[in-house]
């Protein structure tokens, strides 16, 4: 059955029957606005939106993949400013002819990720469209601290990353080559694993800015120089080339580092932090903040590929 054939609303009763809730949600779906307590006062928001043939295709995700990535997208970018999760909000535009298996387990997707964060899908919108798009709006709560920005690094701090960079970007070359192994690279574009815990952890012990790395560690960071007024540095010997990496790199004729550095998706957290602070096991140091501008590696300008440009 299409989505055309069972309807909006329907739809809608199919999809929000799937869901649950967290200790967060006072009202979940059905009214003209859920409410969603905020025990801060202050609520961290986010939007992101993925476009079909743009930011995923059907024949290379499955829509639990999908749901997954369009949940992770928004929040990491929660976990990145020092919150904690809290809600989801989706709007879906569709094609009628949509199969409803694939928007229930899209559904099921997006709450499967948030769930990991204690968080829950809470409303949205519907809508026919001829392009596949998912937009999605993220809420969450700082307990109290400080939200960590970009605009706080000084000269002196260790550059840190929690998670990994360069698999998804891996993994998308490995499919756009029309190839479907090495499998941890290919999953990992499907579904990023996102160290959601990391990002109100550094808050906690002083992280003085934090980005989520989802266009490119050498780009993400050039925003953190620029909003610091910094030069950040990034060390190349503090990234590992997995095995799966290095063999997909060689066969594909592709430097494995322009992935780890210039690749977007995984969705990792980097931080700056002061130089006495003891990084906890989930962050490793992998560079340092200077006085200047701009992003180096290796005290080298960067001459590798750009991050992702949605416009480009």
């Amino acid at each position: 059955m299409s989505v055309a054939g069972i309807g909006e609303f329907g739809l809608i009763d199919r999809v929000t029957a799937r869901l649950s809730y967290g200790s967060t949600v006072l009202l979940g779906p059905g009214d003209d606005a859920a409410l969603v307590s905020a025990p801060d006062a202050r609520v961290a928001a986010s939007t992101d939106v993925l476009v079909e043939g743009r930011h995923f295709r059907r024949d290379w995700s499955a829509a639990r993949d999908v749901g997954h990535r369009a949940a992770a997208a928004n929040l990491a970018d929660i976990a990145a400013m020092g919150a904690e999760p809290t809600a989801l909000l989706v709007a879906l535009c569709m094609p009628p002819e949509l199969e409803l298996e694939w928007a229930e387990e899209l559904a099921d997707g997006l709450a499967a990720e948030a769930a990991k964060v204690g968080a829950s899908v809470v409303g949205g919108d519907m809508s026919a469209s001829p392009t596949l798009t998912i937009a999605v709006t993220a809420l969450g709560d700082l307990g109290g601290r400080p939200p960590v920005t970009r605009a706080g690094a000084r000269p002196g701090d260790v550059l840190a990353l929690a998670g990994r960079t360069g698999y998804a970007a891996a993994g998308l070359t490995v499919l756009s080559r029309g190839f479907r192994t090495p499998r941890l690279l290919v999953e990992a574009y499907r579904r990023p694993e996102v160290p959601y815990a990391a990002g109100p952890h550094a808050a906690r012990l002083g992280a003085t800015s934090m980005i989520d790395v989802s266009d490119g560690l050498v780009a993400d960071l050039g925003h953190v120089a620029k909003a610091s007024g910094v030069a950040v540095d990034v060390r190349r010997d503090a990234f590992e080339v997995p095995r799966q990496m290095r063999d997909a790199a060689q066969a594909l004729g592709v430097d494995p580092y322009s992935w780890l550095l210039a690749g977007g998706e995984d969705h990792a957290l980097a931080a700056t932090f002061p130089p006495a602070v003891a990084l906890p096991p989930d962050w490793r140091a992998v560079g340092r903040v200077t006085e200047g501008s701009g992003v180096t590696v290796d005290g080298r300008p960067y001459d590798g590929p750009g991050g992702w440009d949605h416009f480009r």
